[in-house]
């Protein structure tokens, strides 16, 4: 049976919201303008905002705050996750606002009736018996102060990330159109898995939706925590809109090979798929020509789960024989970016697709206003280390991930390499995280927070 939530009878007067501060938060996720509110029953709540007010509906999570989920890190729900996957979307997107409603503890019913609520829940009740048991309503949330926020804010059409109907039937009849409402697809677990059955068989949630981290939870190694995955590649699984990913691995002294090209850097076995992860959760991958010839790599995704992306190959003279395995290989199409003048055999694999560009067309924001006419908007560079520096150089890179391996070369074919800067102040420089992957430590770069 579908119980609809309810709500404890609502005060005679609207809720209302005053703006009180403004100030910034950096967080782990990028830069955020945070907004305090007071509304007229004196509860205190926050916007955080990031970007500007223009291009149509923002993405908005108008999150009910959890202490336990959000502080403590609990997995009896899945609070806490659905707030960090929501500020990591907006953080892709650079735009979008999370309103943190406070006294929406448990629904509504407060952080002790909650927990007692949790003690019957450990006796088998389950989350929606547990609250009538107590006396309680299912959901006594209301979402008018969260509505004034957003007024405040100039917003008046959202994107809600959110898999709870109720939630956007609320915000509707309180004036705030909801052009579209997406769930952000966190994973489910074994302690909060039954609480989630709940609120889909009997609160309407969405169904789950397509599981967006599929691509993350098994891999080449087992001992490798979910949260370390999610943690890494989360935000690239969830993305809604244009991302372009870089891909480098040179040597500390920054070469990617020696000049002969053989032998090139020592392969590390134990780099828990992380490429290959990275190819899985894109439209499309893009090489240069000389990172086929050194290679020949065919660029699959085979050691993961996951599909293939498109492969596209920028080639303007064409040089990529036609034996290459980007040509040959028929697990995903190839696209053989060349340009219009070029000679290129007439018989090709039916996978392949050349496609011929003006002279001079090849540079990087060209090749993607290709990709996107083509609906291929998630886009991971992955080489060679002249390719991934063009994108680089044209400020074209949402994220960069930078993998150092532990051997000297001396001299050889540069890795990284773009306009230095002449003083200290110019140095290029974004949020980095880091990780080790087997003998290598990769560096994660995010260009989409201000500096």
């Amino acid at each position: 049976m579908s119980v609809h939530p309810t709500q404890t009878e609502p005060p005679s007067a609207p809720v209302g919201v005053e703006r009180v501060a403004e100030t910034v938060l950096p967080t782990k996720y990028g830069v955020f303008r945070m907004l305090g509110y007071r509304d007229s029953g004196g509860t205190e709540h926050v916007a955080l905002v990031r970007g500007d007010d223009g291009g149509g509906a923002p993405l908005v999570r108008v999150h009910s705050e959890c202490l336990t989920g959000d502080a403590f890190g609990s997995w009896r729900c899945d609070c806490g996750e659905q707030l960090d996957a929501a500020l990591a979307a907006i953080s892709v997107e650079e735009r979008g606002v999370v309103v943190y409603v406070r006294g929406h503890e448990g629904r509504g019913i407060g952080l002790l009736a909650k927990l007692k609520a949790y003690a019957l829940q450990d006796q088998g009740v389950d989350t929606v018996d547990a609250n009538t048991e107590l006396g309680l309503p299912v959901d006594a949330r209301r979402y008018d102060q969260a509505a004034g926020i957003l007024r405040d804010l100039g917003i008046g059409a959202i994107r809600l990330l959110s898999g709870n109907p109720a939630k956007e039937e609320a915000l509707e009849a309180l004036g705030i159109a909801v052009v579209e409402r997406r769930g952000l697809g966190v994973s489910e677990r074994t302690e909060n898995a039954r609480y989630l059955r709940t609120k889909r068989a009997r609160m309407r949630h969405d169904p789950g939706g397509p599981d967006v981290w599929t691509s993350l939870l098994d891999g080449v190694v087992p001992e490798l925590p979910e949260d370390d995955l999610v943690r890494r590649y989360g935000y690239l699984a969830a993305a809604s809109g244009p991302i372009v990913v870089g891909h480098a691995r040179q040597s500390l002294d920054g070469f990617v090979a020696p000049r002969s090209h053989s032998p090139a850097l020592p392969q590390e076995p134990s780099d828990e798929g992380h490429v290959q992860r990275l190819r899985a959760l894109v439209d499309a991958v893009l090489v240069g020509v000389s990172t086929v010839l050194a290679e020949d790599d065919p660029l699959l995704v085979d050691e993961v789960p996951g599909d293939t992306p498109v492969r596209v190959v920028l080639d303007a003279t064409g040089m990529l024989p036609p034996d290459s395995r980007v040509l040959t290989d028929d697990a995903a199409p190839t696209l053989w970016l060349v340009a219009q003048d070029v000679d290129v055999p007439s018989t090709l694999a039916a996978s392949v697709e050349v496609v011929r560009l003006p002279a001079g067309a090849l540079d990087p924001t060209n090749v993607l206003d290709l990709l996107r006419q083509r609906d291929l908007d998630r886009v991971l560079v992955e080489g060679g280390g002249a390719t991934v520096s063009g994108f680089l150089e044209a400020g074209l890179l949402h994220r960069l991930y930078c993998t150092t391996v532990p051997v000297l070369i001396g001299d050889g074919i540069p890795g990284l390499r773009f306009s230095g800067a002449h003083a200290p102040v110019q140095i290029r420089t974004a949020p980095v995280r880091r990780f080790v992957l087997g003998h290598d430590t990769c560096s994660e770069f995010d260009f989409t927070v201000s500096q």
